[in-house]
């Protein structure tokens, strides 16, 4: 195989953002494949899941969001950990900034080392970095399994289903349209990164997402989900690229084989299926990397850092 770019920095276009209504009042921002911000307009206030990488990004959504509603930011929900959904925060100006105990939790154990890691990684996605804030973004309010927030009479429901991308992923569920917000639970031509995953769990939470019967959803990358049947094919997709990833690994750690065979043999297994899929060559090498620890018996993911990140880029691609 050549050894191309480390991760994303070669990345460099500019995608087309699209801003659609899925649900009355629900709506969805996406950029071909690079993360999605889901939107709800309730009687007072609007909610805006997963904030952007910077304050810069963020005013993308903000300026989509002034094109239908002139009403305040009140709440941003955070699905997860990850700087690139979660930085942006302080551009809205939200009183609440949501996410799980277990996602704080997160923040609290590798939150400055992922910043820089996914910085390096990435640095089309974080367009005006000098925006954000000195530190952490800190939610000011967390949850453990489920919570309700009102914006005025209509209900966004905020369940944890179960671990997965992290241990602390959430959804966003607006019952009065069945319409969910899946954050990167769910892709949709996009490849799942699964360097700080829970392979054994993540299709059971998969299950528990399914059971809703989305009438329409917002992944965590790809374009907006607007039928059932869109819906159910994002969920049998990104379930299919899991089992397929684990299922290889599991057998190569059980032969014995070297990190590096291991990502070099499931590379070639799965690039016929998934390889047009967005940033496969990019999360690859981290996926593998975590379900051979996840199979070797490690339940805990592995702190990612700037250092290791390129370290095993080198070992595994170099």
């Amino acid at each position: 195989m050549s050894s191309p770019a480390f991760a994303s920095t070669a990345d460099l276009g500019e995608k087309t953002v699209s801003f659609e209504e899925i649900g009355k009042g629900v709506y969805a921002y996406t950029a071909e494949g690079d993360p999605n911000s889901g939107i709800v307009v309730g009687d007072d206030s609007v909610l805006v899941f997963d904030a952007q990488a910077t304050p810069t990004m963020a005013e993308r959504v903000i300026g989509k969001v002034r094109e239908v509603t002139d009403k305040p930011v009140s709440h941003v929900v955070l699905s997860h950990y990850h700087a690139v959904r979660v930085l942006g925060a302080p551009a809205y100006g939200a009183k609440e900034i949501v996410c799980s105990d277990a996602a704080r939790a997160m923040i609290v154990e590798r939150g400055e080392e992922d910043k820089a890691s996914e910085i390096g990684r990435f640095p089309r996605l974080f367009q005006g970095a000098d925006s954000i804030r000195p530190g952490l973004t800190w939610p000011t309010t967390t949850f453990s399994h489920n919570a309700s927030i009102w914006l005025g009479k209509r209900e966004v429901r905020l369940m944890k289903l179960g671990r997965g991308h992290t241990a602390g992923d959430i959804v966003a569920w607006m019952p009065d349209t069945n319409v969910i917000f899946a954050g990167d639970l769910v892709e949709y031509g996009a490849t799942p990164y699964c360097g700080d995953a829970h392979f054994t769990d993540w299709p059971t939470t998969l299950d528990a997402l399914a059971a809703f019967a989305p009438a329409a959803m917002v992944p965590g990358r790809g374009a907006a989900l607007t039928n059932r049947a869109m819906v159910a094919d994002g969920i049998k997709g990104t379930r299919a690229f899991l089992t397929d990833l684990y299922e290889a690994v599991k057998s190569h750690v059980a032969a014995g084989r070297s990190l590096r065979e291991t990502f070099e043999r499931v590379h070639e297994t799965l690039k016929p299926a998934y390889g047009d899929w967005v940033i496969f060559e990019h999360c690859l090498p981290f996926n593998v990397t975590r379900a051979y620890d996840e199979a070797g018996g490690l339940d805990h993911p592995r702190i990612w850092t700037d250092e290791r990140d390129r370290q095993m880029w080198l070992d595994l691609r170099g």
